[in-house]
């Protein structure tokens, strides 16, 4: 295998780590570096340049896309996609993850754990909009940012409305999100490879820090992640169109909540925690699609007019739980089951004789006007009351203010 590893910084542990093990495994591997490409459009042709010459054919790429270049980025990744080679994480994927708020609204149509956000503008909103959060305290977030630069504690009200005030003023767009206080300083980055977790470590802030990056001094421990964390994690990347992954989730009372899923995470912290050899693993997984790649039925599959692929969801209450598919109707219905996800379990082509669960999701080949009527009609969810506008209060005189910085890893 060919693989080039799109990265602007070639000495960093993570593109070093990534180099390695696919030279250990005897592929041809080069870091090609980002901004030195051209993009060729034309006609039925397009083309590629690195460095003001035509590049070479390669079988793979495997995207280290920094913040501080996304737009430029995406468009490298989205131009090997056109010319069919085949990109560890997709151009719609690492713009999803870039943007906070885009990735939320995405998860948020899911049955996913994610903590409660809201996104204002208005000056007058700012104050309804925390107490839906639940009140003070509560995170603020701008929209980018890596390695915790950009995230705050506002331990009040007050303090809140001031640091919103001020980032508004300097036409930063920020979110307002519950602070999860069973989970206060610490949190789980799961690391994705395809549909399994390759390793997963517990971060913990120190002292009077409450984010528990590694990059802000948080310690680390290995974690075993039991079956709900790991299909969350699984789930979140795939939702967010990303094959590689690092879920940041936090411990909740309620089971695990998705706060962030980052395209280009970094290996040195997870690797020196774990002592897995997670490089390895992606480098593996790049070959086998590489040797083997997924067809993807919903973009190949020639099919007739009215016919389509799409996925069923089996809630709770649902009538078809307990009964086998032969007995559920689906194929009277010219509805056939290609694969069946059960938690972190895929089941491809499954017996007839398989009992449906709750939970279960059905990628499903047939007719779309009768798959359209398997999927669970919304409910529609009681309006809260009106919340009164609140009596404005005093600005804090003091703020918190952070540089708007990026860097290749999160």
């Amino acid at each position: 295998m060919k693989l080039g590893i799109l990265s602007c910084s070639p000495g960093c542990y993570s593109t070093r780590r990534l180099r390695e093990a696919a030279l250990q495994r005897g592929h041809k591997v080069i870091v090609l570096n980002t901004l030195k490409f051209a993009l060729d459009l034309e006609e039925g042709v397009p083309d590629i340049y690195f460095a003001q010459k035509q590049l070479s054919p390669y079988d793979a790429v495997l995207p280290r896309i920094g913040a501080s270049i996304s737009y430029f980025g995406t468009a490298v990744v989205r131009q090997f996609e056109q010319m069919d080679v085949f990109c560890a994480n997709s151009a719609a994927g690492i713009a999803n993850s870039r943007d906070k708020l885009r990735s939320l609204q995405i998860l948020s149509r899911h049955q996913i754990g994610i903590p409660k956000t809201t996104f204002v503008r208005d000056k007058k909103d700012v104050l309804p909009a925390i107490e839906r959060v639940g009140g003070a305290p509560v995170i603020i977030k701008l929209l980018e940012g890596t390695q915790g630069i950009g995230v705050l504690l506002a331990e009040t009200v007050k303090s809140a409305e001031a640091i919103i005030e001020l980032l508004q003023s300097q036409k930063q767009n920020i979110l307002i999100q519950k602070f999860v206080a069973e989970s206060k300083g610490r949190d789980i980055r799961a690391f994705v490879v395809g549909d399994r977790v390759v390793g997963a470590m517990r971060r913990v802030a120190q002292g009077q820090e409450f984010r528990s990056n590694v990059h802000r001094g948080g310690l680390t421990e290995r974690v075993e992640l039991d079956d709900v964390y790991v299909e969350t994690a699984v789930r979140a990347a795939q939702i967010m169109g990303l094959r590689i992954a690092g879920v940041d989730l936090l411990e909740g009372r309620d089971g695990p909540q998705v706060v962030e899923v980052n395209s280009s995470p970094g290996l040195e912290g997870i690797e020196g925690c774990t002592q897995l050899d997670i490089a390895g693993a992606i480098i593996d997984y790049i070959a086998a699609q590489v040797n083997f790649p997924e067809i993807d039925l919903r973009q190949r599959l020639t099919v007739s007019r009215g016919y389509g692929v799409t996925e069923i969801y089996i809630p709770v209450g649902s009538k078809y739980i307990g009964k086998s598919i032969s007995e559920s109707g689906l194929r009277e219905k010219d509805i056939n089951v290609l694969t069946l996800y059960r938690g972190t379990t895929v089941i491809p082509n499954p017996r007839a004789q398989r009992l449906l669960e709750a939970g279960d999701r059905l990628l499903c080949f047939g007719k779309m006007e009768l798959m359209r009527d398997l999927v669970p009609a919304r409910t529609n969810r009681r309006r809260r009351p009106v919340v009164q506008e609140l009596p404005e209060l005093p600005v804090a005189e003091e703020v918190m203010k952070e540089a708007d910085k990026s860097g290749e890893e999160e």
